[in-house]
C-alpha cells in the first residue's frame, strides 16, 4: 500500500506542475507498462453508498483489476449521489468511494469527470487538492483535462454544461464555468486547435495510437436518455473529423457498444456502477452492436496496434467483448 501512494503522489505532484505551466488544459503523463500494454476499468453513476449493487460491481472492479494489472479507473460522472458533495470533508465522499472501492488492485489513479449529479452539489470541491488528502487515488484534477500514456491518449470533458435544459436550474454550480457559451467555445476551441483542423495536424499534437474521449452524457446511446442533442451537434462532428477511436460516457445506466455509421467512431457507455434502469429504452441512428440494462463496468486493454474491450455484470461474467485493431498504416 505504501507503494501505491508514493505512485499516485507523484502522478499528482506531476498534474500540479503542468497545471501551472500556462492557460492550457492540465496534462497528466502515466507510464504504461514496460511491455508497452496498458489496462483500464471504466465505471460511472457510483455513488451510492453501496446500495443498488454499488458494492458488488466494486468487488468484481477488485477481481478483474487484479487479473488484468490495471494501471487505472477511469469513473464517467455522477460520482456521488443525489447532489454531489457539500465540501472536501463531507463524509458522503469516504462512504461513497473510499469505502466501496477497496481492492488492493483499485489502490490506482482514478482519473474523474463530472456528471450532473455532482454539479447539483459544490462541483469545485471534486477538484480541490484537499480531496486528495481524504483519498489520494481521487484525481478529478480539473473540469476537463488530459491523460497522456504513450499508448493512448484520453481526453476528458466537461459535458454537464452542454446540456441546456441544466441551465434552467438554479440547483447546479456554475463558479467557473457561466457564461455557457464562452465556456464552451473556450473548451471547443482547445480541442480543435489542440486536436488539429485536419488529421495531419492531429497526429502531430497527439503521437497515441488511440484517441479516446471521456465524458458524461452520451453522443449515441440506445437507453432511457438516449442521444445528447447538444453534443450531437458541437462534438460529435470533431470527434469524428479528427478520427477520434471511442468516445466513452456514463449518465445512462446500462452498459452498451455502438458504432457510428458515419465513420469509424465507437460509442460506449458504462454507467452502470450501481443504480440501473431495466427495460428503458430510445431508438439511435447508430448501430447497436450491445445493450445490456443492469449494472456493471468496462474493461479496456490496449497496445499500439491491438484494443480489447469487455463489458462485465455484478458476477464478473463476461456480457461482451469484442477487438479492434489498428493497421501499421492507420497509425501514422
Amino acid at each position: 500500500m505504501a507503494t501505491a501512494a508514493l505512485l499516485l503522489s507523484a502522478v499528482v505532484t506531476t498534474v500540479m506542475l503542468v497545471a501551472q505551466a500556462g492557460a492550457e488544459l492540465t496534462r497528466v503523463q502515466h507510464t504504461p507498462k514496460a511491455e508497452g500494454s496498458l489496462a483500464v476499468l471504466v465505471v460511472g453513476d457510483w455513488g451510492r453508498r453501496g446500495q443498488f449493487n454499488q458494492t458488488l460491481v466494486a468487488e468484481q472492479m477488485g477481481v478483474v483489476g487484479e487479473k488484468l494489472d490495471i494501471d487505472f479507473v477511469i469513473s464517467t460522472g455522477d460520482n456521488i449521489y443525489d447532489d454531489g458533495i457539500a465540501n472536501t470533508s463531507d463524509p458522503l465522499f469516504k462512504e461513497c468511494f473510499t469505502n466501496i472501492y477497496t481492492a488492493h488492485s483499485l489502490q490506482t489513479p482514478w482519473y474523474i469527470v463530472l456528471g450532473n449529479h455532482d454539479y447539483t452539489g459544490n462541483a469545485l470541491a471534486q477538484q480541490d487538492p484537499a480531496i486528495r488528502d481524504v483519498d489520494s487515488r481521487y484525481l478529478s484534477v480539473a473540469k476537463s483535462f488530459i491523460v497522456n500514456t504513450e499508448i493512448a491518449d484520453f481526453f476528458l470533458l466537461d459535458t454537464t454544461p452542454f446540456y441546456l435544459k441544466y441551465w434552467n436550474s438554479t440547483k447546479y454550480d456554475w463558479r467557473e464555468v457561466s457564461p455557457r457559451d464562452t465556456y464552451i467555445e473556450n473548451l471547443l476551441k482547445y480541442y480543435n486547435s489542440s486536436l488539429g483542423q485536419d488529421l495531419d495536424d492531429a497526429l502531430t499534437q497527439s503521437e497515441a495510437a488511440w484517441k479516446i474521449v471521456v465524458g458524461h452524457h452520451p453522443i449515441s446511446s440506445g437507453c432511457e436518455h438516449g442521444n445528447t442533442t447538444e453534443l450531437e451537434q458541437l462534438l460529435r462532428p470533431i470527434l469524428e473529423a479528427h478520427e477520434v477511436d471511442m468516445y466513452v460516457n456514463g449518465h445512462d445506466h446500462c452498459l452498451q457498444h455502438i458504432n457510428s455509421r458515419d465513420s469509424p467512431l465507437q460509442f460506449l457507455t458504462s454507467g452502470g456502477g450501481s443504480k440501473a434502469w431495466a427495460g428503458k429504452f430510445k431508438t439511435t441512428f447508430d448501430k447497436v452492436e450491445f445493450l445490456y440494462d443492469g449494472q456493471g463496468f468496462m474493461s479496456m486493454q490496449l497496445s499500439k496496434m491491438e484494443a480489447n474491450l469487455a463489458f462485465y455484470d455484478v458476477t464478473g461474467s463476461i456480457l461482451h467483448s469484442w477487438e479492434v485493431t489498428k493497421t501499421e498504416e492507420a497509425r501514422y
